[in-house]
């Protein structure tokens, strides 16, 4: 049995100097975002400007067939629509850029969210570039928000991944996401009902 969230201690998130939360609350978007830095990464709110990157990489289909709701082929302006859609004013879901880049450049090489489920619950969902697959970035990426999430008043971070996406599933049963049984989910980029495994992780 996995007991625990195995967080790297080199996870950094940077905060402003705001008034601490009288209790958790559910996080919003209208909450601050603040950037998550782990050892070669750095999760930072989404910009206009990542939209070639988005398109770029979540144009590839392989990586659209491992996510739910990615279109393949990629239409013109999704990236765009995306990014207006997670960063306006109100939004529910919060989500980062996994940058791997170094001195200010733009290295986006995925992204990663959180979106309310209810009762202090968030479903995390994550894609990363083909090009940068089995080095590591989407673990670290996950722990960071792990990290992040436990210090935001979460009680419990849920995913759910394709049953053909082992890797994705090894991620999340290395950061200590416990499996909780098998449902369906529909994948845009296949047009079908995929087989997933659903699994989460306890914060309290």
């Amino acid at each position: 049995m996995i007991e625990g969230p195995a967080v790297s201690p080199a996870v950094r998130v940077f905060r402003p100097s705001i008034p601490p939360l009288r209790r958790p609350v559910m996080a919003t978007a209208a909450h601050h975002q603040p950037d998550i830095v782990t050892a070669r990464l750095r999760l930072r709110p989404l910009r206009p400007r990542d939209a070639a990157l988005i398109a770029l990489h979540a144009g590839d289909r392989r990586v659209a067939a491992a996510t739910a709701l990615i279109p393949h082929p990629y239409p013109p302006g999704a990236a765009e629509a995306f990014i207006e859609r997670v960063t306006a004013p109100g939004a529910t879901e919060r989500c980062w850029a996994i940058d791997a880049g170094e001195g200010g450049g733009n290295g986006l090489i995925g992204t990663i969210g959180l979106e309310p489920a209810g009762d202090g619950v968030a479903a995390i969902g994550y894609w990363v570039a083909p090009a940068f697959w089995n080095v590591g970035y989407a673990s670290e990426a996950v722990e960071g928000l792990i990290a992040f999430a436990a210090g935001d008043g979460w009680r419990a971070l849920t995913a759910e991944v394709f049953q053909d996406n082992l890797a994705s599933a090894k991620v999340l049963t290395r950061a200590g996401f416990a499996w909780e049984g098998e449902g369906e989910g529909h994948s845009v980029a296949r047009g079908a009902m995929v087989p997933t495994f659903r699994y989460r992780l306890d914060l309290g």
